[in-house]
């Protein structure tokens, strides 16, 4: 009871303010520990109106003579500024995953939407999280990991709008080629492909007179120009990539399985190793911890859906090249032992992909090489 009394006492120290974070403004509520509102504020992604903000909330703080912590609910990262302004001034800023907030509305009797509501949710997911949300800092490999980040995403975008275009050149291929055009190159895609394409869009015999043949012939010189474009592309992110990759001093990429761009993806979602306490911390970080679904004497665990599903797929994406035909030795006697205990192949796979945790989490704490000779 004196520590949960404590931690009530604890609690009613604070002025909690709540932040909806957008592009071009920002939406700010600051409540006690009670919920009770003490005020609300609308200020724009400006220098000017965070020092104003700053000293409304500190005016209230003194008034009410509590300490103010932050919540900042950031989905694209519109907030950065305004978190380091806050930071550099000594508050305490606190990262709230919007997932926390949509949960907490759909559980409203009204579960209306609107900015001043979801700065009030954050408020209240502030009170009731304090001592679990992470911390936002500044430091060295925070700074490259939201930079990789960034780059991550623009390669993302790069390979949707690859596959896409892929797809439509497919289509106007079998409008000039016919079937044949398969049977021209073994990757129809390849650099020496799309060399060939660019050069002879239509079949040397084909009537070029005729209007819709003209129309189909830039169609495909189109196509495979944007294709080029983003293979060039898509090399200078990596190799970006590669460079704030060494900045880091982490060997991530010598893990079998793991290249360039999933050592980035894994780092950007990571940020910083030393937010994680244990390699278990990070499992449940990465939605690999199974979840207790017991009942009465019925005690059972099953795959839970939550954590960050980006770090997830990237693991998933490891251990499926680790028990493939030229993957890691090691890792494929891993899963073969677990399917020969009598688990399912997704099973075995779920355990290797917890075991894969454990290296990663002593790669990067150490930030040491993979040195399995399997």
């Amino acid at each position: 009871m004196s520590n949960i009394a404590s931690l009530e006492t604890e609690r009613q120290r604070f002025l909690y303010v709540g932040m909806d974070i957008h592009k071009d403004n920002h939406t700010a509520v600051a409540t006690n520990c009670f919920g009770q509102n003490l005020m609300e504020k609308e200020i724009s992604n400006s220098k000017e109106d965070f020092v104003n903000f700053v000293a409304a909330v500190k005016q209230l703080s003194k008034q009410n003579d509590l300490t103010p912590v932050f919540g900042l609910e950031d989905s694209y990262g519109y907030g950065h500024r305004l978190a380091s302004h806050l930071y550099q001034n000594g508050f305490l800023v606190k990262m709230v995953a919007p997932v926390l907030v949509d949960r907490a509305r759909r559980y409203e009797t009204h579960p209306e939407k609107s900015d001043l509501l979801d700065a009030s949710q954050v408020a209240r997911v502030l009170v009731q999280r304090t001592d679990r949300l992470p911390n936002y800092s500044i430091s060295r490999d925070d700074e490259i990991a939201k930079t990789i980040k960034e780059l991550n995403l623009d390669r993302e975008f790069l390979v949707k709008e690859q596959t896409r275009l892929k797809n439509q050149l497919h289509r106007l291929l079998h409008q000039a080629y016919n079937s044949e055009y398969r049977s021209k190159f073994k990757d129809p895609f390849s650099l020496k492909a799309l060399l060939y394409w660019q050069s002879h869009p239509l079949p040397r015999k084909s009537d070029e007179a005729r209007s819709n043949t003209f129309i189909l012939k830039n169609q495909i010189k189109r196509k495979v120009k944007r294709l080029l474009d983003i293979r060039g592309e898509i090399k200078t992110i990596e190799a970006e990539l590669n460079v704030l990759i060494k900045q880091t001093n982490q060997k991530l990429d010598t893990l079998n399985g793991c290249g360039i761009a999933l050592a980035a993806k894994v780092l950007a979602e990571i940020r910083n190793i030393e937010r994680f306490k244990s390699s278990s911390s990070l499992a449940k970080y990465a939605g690999l911890c199974p979840r207790e679904k017991s009942s009465g004497k019925t005690f059972r665990y099953i795959k839970t859906k939550s954590g960050n599903r980006k770090l997830n797929m990237a693991i998933h994406r490891i251990a499926l090249s680790q028990i493939s035909k030229t993957g890691n030795q090691y890792a494929k006697s891993y899963f073969q032992r677990k399917v020969s205990e009598g688990k399912t192949k997704s099973q075995a796979l779920c355990c290797l992909k917890r075991r894969l945790v454990d290296i990663i989490f002593m790669m990067l704490k150490y930030k040491q090489a993979y040195n399995y000779q399997g």
